[in-house]
């Protein structure tokens, strides 16, 4: 369970990478407005909070790369803090997002399920 774990994390932090290059990278361009429902002016006002905004989800990411590198070097301890620390953190971040416009739900789930995923698959894995 330890690897269903560490593998959906992976995936969680893939897709935060993702994100991350639509909102520091590319969010006046067409895919990241298609994909925010942006227009053009509405982008380029809030391109400076999307650029910051994209760099909590790299970071977030990082972490848990670096968890699994640690737990992959016989550092468990270390390395999953740093996961449940990422997914951890991407499972709030959804639910602020949820909470905050109940029109969200859809982003929300897709920002949030890989990382629940991780963090019980990883609970579970680490308790046996």
């Amino acid at each position: 369970m330890i690897l269903v774990g560490l593998v959906l994390a992976g995936l969680a932090a893939a897709l935060h990478v993702y994100i991350f290059v639509l909102e520091s990278l590319i969010w006046t361009g067409p895919r990241a407005r298609r994909t925010f429902g942006l227009d053009a002016r509405t982008a380029e006002i809030t391109k400076p909070l999307a650029f910051n905004q994209g760099f909590y989800n790299l970071f977030l990411a990082i972490a848990i790369f670096i968890g699994i590198v640690a737990m992959a070097a016989d550092a468990a301890t270390v390395g999953a803090t740093l996961v449940f620390v990422g997914t951890g953190s991407m499972v709030a971040a959804a639910l602020v997002l949820v909470l905050s416009d109940g029109t969200k739900a859809r982003a929300a789930a897709v920002q949030g399920v890989l990382p629940l995923l991780a963090t019980v698959a990883l609970a579970i894995g680490l308790a046996a």
